[in-house]
């Protein structure tokens, strides 16, 4: 009997064996990766258009970036600390984060990720190459639309707390190359980017543009560079209502836009100044530097502001430096605890396109208050492109029975405790002049930006957002402790060796 039990044993074997073959396990393949990476160094294929549809690590190193290379809605590309990426001026190149795609690009103090001209040191010009651009899903005030510089990414949704990743000590050098006529790419663009988002320690240099640009979105940020722009310095619009502390505007006295360039341009909606959402970013602890503040041979002509070596650039024509603050067509822009100095207008208040800008700031839904202006010819002026200190209404005609502008008698109102001091060196700044070495925005001992209290008492600062500093301005002093651009930022990318 034994004998015959070791047959059926091995035929049993055999049919669990065959049965376990009908239906083997299955063999999940590895996914494959994307190719991003062409000719060892550069981003894109070389197409115009190229895509990045999958999650990508971007490894520390030097790249050419090349055409507008997109990242598509659910991919993330990670950009590793210390990765400098070149952008090639010859396909216009450019960084667009699409809806529902997220960058996280997380540098450091010791390793800033840096986006630069591809051109050799001493060569470099605004508008070299295109510039870094995110779209979000949060609202804004014209629904979804076409990111502007951008051929065809669109942003706006109904998501105000939409993440588009992590921007976070990050330099932005020469961007703003046209991709079509007077359409320049900002250094950096961001459309509908929502609160989810994450953005700090950012230097835009030497954009062909406007250095910073918000359409819509409710995004916040700290600790923001605009440095040597075209345009505007921070350029707010669409809808955008977010929070910015701790920003630095340093105008070149030798470049300004030919539409007239402003530290804050704020508007709320071009074609329908009473569209909601209304524009009101929040600005607090904000230094601004004119042209006047850095060169006491300054005069606001075309003799004088004629690029130096950066004209003729990449398209941007030249003209005037005009306001530190411009607010018009409707929006409801506030900043307090704030600096500027050396424009040629303090502040501006316009009722442009049938907008009531004017009485968004007598009924409180504009807010200026504990501001500092100094070295400026005009406190205020209500029309643009006008460097009078008269009355209109409409941003076109002036009142001439009036004493002076909307704008300065708001400015003068005395529960906004706003100051404004004959001259630039007032302020006690270190060493404000950027063309110059040694610069340093940080206020001396004794200056009157400093030992402040109750500058935040307003409701609208009672975020946990806001750091509840002591003082007006971006920096607490001249201290090294103090100043929170060092190692990161860089002042002089035109001589520097990537």
């Amino acid at each position: 009997m034994k004998r015959k039990i070791y047959p059926i044993l091995a035929v049993a074997f055999l049919m669990i064996a065959a049965s376990c073959e009908k239906n083997p396990a299955p063999v999940v393949p590895e996914p494959e990766e994307e190719q991003v990476i062409f000719n060892t160094n550069e981003i894109g294929s070389g197409v115009q258009e190229f895509e990045i549809t999958k999650d990508y690590t971007l490894k520390k190193g030097t790249y050419l970036l090349k055409g507008w290379v997109y990242v598509t809605a659910g991919a993330t590309l990670t950009i590793e600390p210390g990765t400098i990426i070149k952008g090639d001026k010859a396909t216009k190149a450019a960084l667009i984060v699409e809806k529902g795609a997220k960058i996280i690009a997380r540098g450091t103090a010791d390793l800033p990720i840096v986006f630069t001209s591809a051109q050799p040191a001493g060569q470099r010009k605004p508008g070299d190459w295109g510039g870094v651009i995110v779209c979000g899903n949060a609202t804004n005030n014209k629904s979804e639309m076409i990111i502007e510089g951008g051929p065809r990414s669109k942003h706006g949704g109904n998501n105000d707390a939409d993440n588009s990743g992590v921007l976070s000590h990050i330099r932005i050098e020469f961007a703003g190359y046209p991709f079509k006529a007077d359409q320049e790419i900002n250094g950096l663009t961001l459309g509908s980017v929502g609160n989810g988002t994450t953005i700090d320690h950012i230097q835009v240099s030497y954009s062909n543009d406007d250095s910073f640009e918000w359409f819509g979105g409710t995004v916040n940020a700290k600790y923001l560079i605009s440095y040597h722009g075209w345009d505007d310095d921070f350029d707010t619009d669409a809808g955008f209502r977010g929070n910015i502390q701790f920003a630095l505007g340093v105008r070149h006295p030798k470049i300004a836009d030919k539409s007239i360039s402003n530290g804050f341009e704020s508007d709320n909606n071009s074609d329908a100044p009473n569209q909601l959402p209304i524009t009101r970013p929040v600005f607090s602890n904000i230094t601004l530097i004119g042209a006047a503040a850095q060169d006491s041979r300054f005069e606001n002509t075309t003799a004088y502001i004629d690029g130096g070596e950066f004209n003729p650039n990449n398209g941007s024509k030249l003209g005037q430096h005009q306001a530190a603050i411009q607010i018009r067509r409707g929006s409801n822009l506030h900043c307090f605890n704030s600096v500027a100095s050396g424009y040629p207008v303090g502040i501006m208040i316009c009722n442009d396109k049938g907008s009531q800008t004017q009485s968004a700031a007598t009924d409180g839904r504009l807010v200026l208050k504990n501001i500092i202006i100094a070295g400026m010819k005009i406190s205020g002026s209500d029309k643009d492109a006008s460097f009078k200190d008269s009355l209109s209404v409409n941003s076109s005609t002036f009142d001439k029975t009036a004493s002076e502008s909307f704008s300065s008698s708001y400015f003068k109102q005395a529960g906004l405790t706003n100051l404004k001091l004959t001259t630039s060196a007032e302020l006690l700044l270190k060493q404000p002049v950027s063309v110059a070495a040694g610069a340093n925005w940080g206020p001396s001992a004794g200056s009157p930006l400093t030992g402040k209290e109750n500058l935040f008492t307003d409701n609208i600062l009672a975020s946990a957002f806001f750091d509840k500093v002591n003082f007006i301005g971006a920096f607490r002093s001249d201290a090294a402790a103090d100043n929170w651009t060092l190692k990161w930022a860089n002042f002089d990318p035109q001589n520097t060796a990537y």
